[in-house]
């Protein structure tokens, strides 16, 4: 789900703060949870800002570096099972990860294997 606009978060703590609405006035009349509102005129009434913070997570395993020097290789070593990949990661990049996890990024990346080769099949030859 996509965080509100800081656009409709000031509305929000207008219509309660200077219009008078109540909390919960306010989220029907916004279409949003009213402890959306209650954070909203909290953060407004401490002086914070109202942007959407960074959403949290864990971090990639493979950075955009690994990523060239992995399909370097199977441009080289089309042929290479995932293990291989995984032993040549480890140590030209010092990533260690396991094998379904190298086969998702490979995936993303846009390889897949056909009669034992990784490749990018669905590309057009020009």
């Amino acid at each position: 789900m996509k965080a509100y606009s800081e656009d409709l978060r000031r509305k929000v703590v207008e219509a309660v703060e200077q219009r008078g609405a109540s909390k919960s006035e306010a989220a029907r009349l916004f279409g949003i949870s009213l402890s959306s509102v209650k954070r909203y005129t909290r953060l407004a009434g401490q002086g914070e800002p109202l942007t959407p913070r960074k959403g949290g997570g864990r971090p990639p395993i493979a950075d955009e570096a690994t990523k060239k020097l992995l399909e370097e290789d199977i441009r080289k070593r089309p042929a290479a099972t995932v293990k291989e990949g995984r032993h040549f990661l480890e140590s030209f990049a010092g990533k260690t990860m396991s094998e379904p996890t190298l086969r998702r990024l490979l995936k993303r990346m846009g390889f897949g294997r056909k009669k034992g080769a990784w490749g990018r099949w669905n590309e057009t030859s020009s």
